[in-house]
């Protein structure tokens, strides 16, 4: 029992007596700085940041400076901690516009926000800003050895963004109100005319047209059957033969039928 008790004490005596502690504990500036960046090399960057937010604030407007808050602001970012990451680079490039490190700094604070993106079914608010931190990265750094990645960032963002829409016009659909999910669609047709769910949409507008005329009155039902026939021609256009044929097909048949009371 006594050897144990020894022996925590010793973990004890030479935890509290390691070169962290004593920086942590100490008023020097260098010596802060030094082991911050010792950590920050061993990867210890929560224990990193802890120093890096104690002498931030007397380094700043020195010539040592740059280098430290450049290793602060990846400290967050190697450590995932993006929401942080995002600011402290931010900050970094206004702060050092003239940094060697400022391109990597502005491509690494743009792909914090990518990170911080939520699922597509989430409100896509910082899908957004991500977006726009990425694009404007682009346009800053043409020739950047990070654009490939930046490109693979925006391209999923973005397919991220036109399945959030996709989902949300369907939605009219599932809930039966078809002059919702008409506008909807349109309008997401009309957004992204090159979107993998162009196909899924065009049947939608159609399954809600179809059915938004059968339920028609009759002064509106010829008008509102017409439009759904051509909803067919449109999705049979897009793809003749579409995963949608055997019910496309169905209702323009149907359709055909309705039309004929009006032409007698």
């Amino acid at each position: 029992m006594k050897k144990v008790i020894y022996i925590l004490l010793v973990v004890i005596f030479v935890s509290s007596c390691s070169p962290y502690q004593k920086a942590f504990k100490s008023d020097d500036v260098a010596l802060k700085s030094d082991v911050a960046n010792a950590m920050y090399e061993k990867g210890k960057y929560a224990k990193a940041i802890r120093l890096y937010e104690q002498v931030a604030p007397a380094l700043r407007g020195k010539p040592q400076a740059e280098r430290i808050f450049y290793f602060y602001s990846k400290s967050y970012y190697n450590s995932k901690q993006y929401y942080l990451a995002g600011y402290q680079l931010e900050s970094f490039v206004a702060s050092y516009p003239k940094s060697e490190k400022v391109e990597e700094a502005s491509y690494l604070g743009a792909e914090s926000f990518y990170y911080l993106s939520p699922v597509y079914s989430l409100d896509q608010t910082e899908t957004e800003k991500a977006l726009e931190k990425l694009q404007k990265f682009i346009n800053t750094y043409p020739d950047s050895e990070y654009l490939p990645q930046a490109n693979v960032h925006v391209k999923e963002l973005r397919e991220k963004m036109e399945k959030k829409a996709y989902e949300i016009a369907k939605q009219y659909n599932t809930i039966s109100d078809f002059k919702g999910a008409l506008k909807a669609l349109e309008i997401f047709i009309a957004d992204y005319p090159g979107t993998p769910y162009k196909e899924k949409a065009l049947f939608y507008r159609l399954d809600s047209a179809y059915k938004l005329a059968l339920n028609s009155v009759p002064s509106k039902k010829e008008e509102r059957l017409n439009y759904a026939k051509t909803a067919v021609n449109s999705l049979l256009k897009f793809k003749s033969d579409t995963e949608f044929k055997t019910p496309a097909d169905e209702m323009a048949a149907n359709i055909e039928l309705e039309l004929q009371q009006f032409s007698k």
